[in-house]
């Protein structure tokens, strides 16, 4: 018997988020390179500190633009509902790996809404924080010690997006399957049955 496959993520989609995803680690990389001295070798990738300190805040407003078409995408799928609230209190159940005792999802569960609104705020945040230390481009126009909160502030920030991408990531290889929704932009019908029942519900008609 074949396999069926559901199609989940379209071209466009796909393509959205496999350009946001290498603006990130662009921009991870170039960030962490002044975070912390002992991570200035990272600047090498860029061409050096003084190019690095160019291109960082560029490469930040083109990932804040590409996450932007995926937020136009994506954000009314993730919005909170009390299905996801009774999700979230049986989330031990997940980690212990009981799927079968969690409450029936949608497209996304309560735990990649999370992380989808941790990301959205987290870039919104960068960008209003950079803005505020960009040189030469900005900063004058801001006073001293407000530049100064929107350094940690923006440094905070930052560690939440990688945060919120290494959990992304890990669900992503740790649920069998998932991977194949961002690469060939289908998953399986049991997949999508066993994980997200009421959208393969919605989807296929039940059938």
């Amino acid at each position: 018997m074949s396999t069926r496959y559901v199609v989940r993520y379209d071209d466009s989609e796909r393509i959205n988020h496999w350009i946001t995803a290498l603006l990130f680690v662009l921009a991870a990389f170039s960030g962490l390179a002044f975070f912390h001295p002992s991570l200035f070798f990272f600047s090498e990738l860029f061409g050096g500190g003084v190019w690095t300190r160019i291109l960082h805040p560029f490469i930040g407003c083109a990932l804040f633009i590409a996450f932007l078409g995926l937020y136009l995408r994506f954000w009314r799928q993730n919005l909170i509902v009390d299905a996801d609230r009774d999700w979230l209190r049986h989330s031990g159940e997940m980690l212990r790996g009981a799927k079968e005792n969690m409450p029936a999802a949608g497209k996304y569960n309560a735990g990649q809404k999370l992380v989808f609104w941790a990301a959205a705020i987290a870039l919104l945040v960068l960008l209003a924080t950079g803005i505020t230390f960009w040189q030469p481009w900005f900063a004058n126009a801001f006073p001293i010690g407000l530049r100064r909160f929107a350094v940690l502030l923006h440094a905070f920030a930052a560690v939440v997006l990688v945060i919120a991408i290494i959990v992304h990531v890990y669900a992503a290889i740790w649920v069998k399957g998932t991977v194949r929704a961002m690469t060939r932009g289908t998953v399986t019908d049991a997949w999508a049955r066993q994980n997200h029942p009421l959208w393969h519900k919605e989807t296929t008609g039940g059938k």
